[in-house]
């Protein structure tokens, strides 16, 4: 059996690391290393991690400098064939890292495997709702207008392709590997900085598993809710790729940038932000009009609910929203148990 090392970064996660932890104990594959980075958390994360006695955990503590740059201290110390990331407040399914490294055995030409997910709230209830990407016959312009991993914590990776996209750089005098790019203007972006270079860079293919596998926590106060924050993120990784993959940029670069903004609107939704919604839902149409014709009901729906949450009472809005949420819930719930069948 191949070695797997597991990266968990923490940062002031006290009362949700331990069940993200028991689920990567809980997981039927058993050759893991489990490399834990506590990223200067000033509450007892850490503490929390000791009280786990299993052998195959290691913990780091270092200052806080943000995820890419704990997830970076962990590669440093990982010896495994396979790489996969997990942040501190996700949770896995016992059976998610067994059927990723046998869907990576079988594939060769494939770099990074990943699942379909369940969304859950702040609590850890389920909210009805899943992440189910594109799976397969992955494009390029799948990979910059859509994200099909859609979350870090749903991915295994070849440490090959990793190994591939490594730059070095110094820190304090030392020369250090880097993989996750811990620029500042990239925060909230670098999962998808990582994934295009690890395409377009090195080359690689990427492939899902048609299961629900990870359960991914939604959290209003986090990243999430920094809506001004990810669009200026998005558009530095754009010049970004810009410079090492100019062709596909230019032929893609309009369409990313839309369904990146037609995600923010969605995001601007959840979180009651009417006149944000509208605007961005505004913005993306304009810069991409074809996505009228492309994805026709999302485009559609994304209008719609900004719309109303600008123009409707709140009490009126909810009953709608809740209702819609409850036609896309069984939508979800019916492709995931054709899947299983």
């Amino acid at each position: 059996m191949k070695l797997v090392s597991v990266i968990i970064s923490v940062y002031n996660l006290e009362s949700l690391i331990a069940p993200t932890l028991q689920s990567v104990l809980n997981q039927t594959y058993e050759n893991l290393e489990i490399i834990v980075v506590d990223d200067g958390s000033t509450d007892r994360s850490a503490e929390v991690c000791k009280t786990f006695k299993d052998p195959r955990i290691k913990l780091i503590q270092q200052q806080n400098r943000g995820a890419s740059a704990a997830r970076n201290a962990g590669m440093r110390h990982a010896q495994g064939d396979y790489i996969a990331i997990l942040d501190g407040d996700d949770l896995w399914l016992p059976e998610k890292i067994e059927k990723q490294v046998e869907h990576l055995e079988k594939s060769p030409q494939i770099g990074i495997s990943y699942t379909q997910s369940a969304f859950i709230d702040e609590a850890g209830e389920s909210m009805g709702l899943y992440q189910m990407p594109k799976l397969t016959d992955i494009t390029i312009r799948d990979i910059l207008c859509r994200n099909p991993i859609s979350n870090g914590s749903s991915a295994v990776i070849r440490k090959e392709a990793i190994d591939q996209i490594k730059f070095q750089d110094y820190r304090d005098g030392e020369l250090l590997d880097f993989y996750w790019d811990e620029e500042k203007a990239l925060q909230s972006s670098e999962d998808v900085d990582f994934w295009f270079r690890i395409a377009l860079q090195a080359g690689w293919k990427m492939e899902g598993i048609g299961e629900i596998l990870t359960l991914y926590r939604i959290n209003s106060k986090g990243l999430s809710a920094k809506l001004l924050s990810k669009q200026e993120s998005w558009e530095r990784l754009l010049e970004k790729t810009r410079n090492y993959a100019p062709t596909e940029m230019a032929q893609w670069e309009k369409p990313a940038r839309a369904y990146h903004l037609r995600y923010l609107a969605r995001r601007a939704v959840t979180l009651r932000d009417g006149p944000t919604a509208l605007k961005l839902a505004w913005d993306a149409s304009v810069t991409h009009p074809k996505m009228w014709i492309e994805e026709p009901i999302r485009t559609g729906v994304t209008f719609a609910a900004a719309g109303f949450l600008s123009l409707l009472p709140q009490s009126l809005y909810q009953q709608l929203e809740e209702l819609g949420i409850k036609l896309s819930a069984r939508s979800q719930k019916r492709q995931v148990a054709q899947l299983k069948m």
